[in-house]
């Protein structure tokens, strides 16, 4: 698997790009801001985007949806619940901000459903309480997850936004991340990776 995390937006967003080694297929995870930055890396790993993927629609996480889409033509895909947030662009505004808007979605997204670039598989599992729509994107096989705002290393994500829910978000944590097995690395939306085991044992917000 290849894997580029880069720090993007005034909140320091993870943006990942994912790839398959074998087919050079690959995805954009979170693209949040700083476009060229993300578009140069995609260059240079030599992948083919298939799909650019928002585990939810806050300003930080779909900033740049636009300028990716275009630059890579892959379509855009994310939980339909997080349509009125990405039509407001992510509710920007409210922090006095201003960022592109966002094409719309190209797919919605449905827990469950399985998403492929190559060889990697991308099983699309639905994480509400950070936003209703929020989503994590697990692949089994390299014993990976990217969850977006939900849960960090020994934190969790806020519930004080429109749509946050803390309840939801327990049980998101509790009812699907740590189902996974514990030695699942978790790549969040901001900061370090962590592992499923590791947040069991340690996180205090849990």
């Amino acid at each position: 698997m290849i894997l580029h995390t880069i720090q993007v937006g005034m909140t320091q967003t993870n943006c990942y790009i994912v790839g398959c080694e074998e087919a050079r297929e690959g995805v954009v995870i979170d693209p949040g801001g700083h476009p060229q930055r993300i578009i140069r890396q995609i260059e240079e790993s030599g992948l083919s985007i298939q799909y650019v993927l928002n585990t939810h629609c806050h300003f930080d996480h779909m900033g740049a949806n636009a300028e990716i889409v275009e630059a890579t033509g892959a379509p855009l895909a994310l939980h339909p619940a997080e349509r009125p947030l990405l039509e407001v662009r992510g509710g920007a505004a409210l922090f006095g901000l201003s960022v592109s808007e966002s094409p719309p979605p190209d797919m919605e997204l449905a827990d469950g459903q399985t998403l492929e670039a190559g060889t990697l598989r991308f099983q699309v599992l639905h994480t509400p309480g950070h936003s209703p729509g929020g989503l994590t994107f697990y692949l089994a096989e390299e014993g990976v997850a990217f969850d977006g705002d939900l849960l960090f290393a020994m934190g969790v994500g806020r519930t004080d936004l429109h749509g946050g829910d803390r309840d939801a978000l327990i049980r998101s944590i509790r009812d699907v991340i740590f189902k996974l097995p514990d030695e699942t690395v978790i790549y969040p939306g901001h900061g370090p990776k962590t592992t499923v085991g590791q947040e069991k044992r340690s996180n205090p917000w849990i």
